[in-house]
């Protein structure tokens, strides 16, 4: 459970800021929006992407240091 959390946490994060890169540079990067499906697809999310891709990021950020507390059983 620990190595899943700090993995899945590992992703969220770099998904987030890649995605923050791509929205701050203006689709430049295009490979870069792994998270493009996401904020283009659910359309509460629409013109919030720089938000969403934040949200994603401290979301992954969460996970990986939650995971890293957990004690291995």
């Amino acid at each position: 459970m620990k190595r899943l959390l700090e993995s899945l946490g590992g992703l969220l994060f770099v998904a987030g800021v890649a995605g923050v890169i791509r929205e701050l540079t203006d689709g430049w990067f295009r490979f870069l929006g792994l998270t493009r499906f996401l904020t283009e697809n659910v359309g509460f999310l629409e013109g919030r992407e720089l938000f969403t891709n934040i949200v994603i990021a401290v979301l992954g950020l969460v996970l990986a240091i939650s995971g890293s507390r957990i004690a291995k059983t």
